[in-house]
């Protein structure tokens, strides 16, 4: 039987690296062998070992962030070989190999062998910015500058579209500015952050914007600089219990409020093929925003330096 490193999350902090069997690709199935996998912060409570989940996680879970090449199919597969380079949409992808439904692959654009693309958040910013309707000449906000708030403001410039960036982090708002955000600003002060927004846009506010960081500081903001009429797009995970929202205000201005999490497999995979594509044709550059990169066996000073955020630092990658 062979065996493969694999991450295993026991709580409390605690990640331990085991020697485990490597998964044996299904019909229908891809088994990859793994470069590489991106850290989501939306993993940090299973990191932390917060009491609604079970421990030990299985090994390699959570992560969904891998890109490798091909090993091997499952039957019924048509399209891939091994030495296929791919990101993949899969759920134990902290780990040497993992298997994927083969439609949820997507081949890495060329020249980039080496490289660390993690492809999953990609699709989620490609599936935000299709939901976000964004358009030539439109002001656009972008409330919370993470590596996928970088992405959208990246996406929203090649639309033809401005940006005001918001973050809390001076190093966040200089990324902003390096993926073409026109103005920044801090969101220490809730209120200070909207006003400056509307007195920036003639206090019309913005017809589009996007909530990327998932707190209610950050909803909050985006609901007061939103436009009438205007489109409010939810693309921070809020995963940390119930929200306030000012009712009235979205009323008031007639908003579009857009929960931007796509759950249907083929959207998510559609997401993923589109992302290689924007990579390719320079819509989006991941590579100048993946700051830091840690082996497996020190996967939880990743996520403890995502836990501080230090300065210089915007996503983790854990290479294999």
């Amino acid at each position: 039987m062979s065996l493969m490193e694999a991450a295993v999350f026991q709580g409390d902090g605690a990640v331990a690296v085991e020697r485990v069997p490597v998964p044996v690709p299904g019909a229908g199935e891809v088994l990859v062998r793994l470069h590489g996998c991106g850290v989501c912060n939306s993993n940090l409570p299973v990191w932390a070992g917060k009491p609604w989940f079970e421990y030990p996680f299985e090994p390699g879970a959570p992560g969904h962030e891998g890109w490798g090449e091909v090993e091997d199919v499952g039957d019924g597969v048509e399209g891939w070989k091994r030495g296929d380079r791919v990101a993949l949409l899969s759920g134990k992808a902290y780990a040497q190999f993992d298997v994927a439904n083969a439609d949820a692959l997507a081949r890495l654009p060329e020249g980039l062998d080496g490289r660390p693309l993690p492809g999953e958040p990609l699709a989620c910013a490609m599936n935000i910015f299709r939901r976000s309707d964004i358009r030539e000449g439109q002001v656009v906000a972008v409330v919370g500058v993470g590596f996928i708030g970088a992405l959208l403001i990246q996406l929203a410039r090649s639309a033809g579209a401005q940006v005001i960036a918001l973050s809390r982090r001076p190093y966040s708002l200089e990324v902003a500015t390096q993926c073409g955000a026109t103005a920044t600003f801090g969101t220490e002060d809730w209120y200070a952050a909207i006003n400056a927004v509307n007195e920036l846009t003639g206090g019309a506010g913005c017809p589009r914007v996007i909530e990327a960081a998932g707190e209610q500081a950050t909803l909050t903001i985006a609901s007061g600089i939103s436009g009438e009429g205007g489109r409010l797009v939810i693309a921070g995970y809020h995963q940390d219990g119930p929200r306030q929202v000012d009712m009235q205000q979205w009323n008031w201005r007639g908003l579009d409020v857009i929960n931007a999490h796509e759950r249907d497999p083929a959207v998510a995979a559609r997401g993923l093929r589109e992302a290689m594509e924007a990579v390719a044709d320079g819509r989006i550059d991941p590579f100048p925003l993946l700051t830091h990169d840690y082996p497996i066996g020190r996967l939880g000073e990743a996520f403890q330096a995502m836990q501080e955020r230090p300065d210089g630092f915007l996503k983790a990658t854990v290479s294999l």
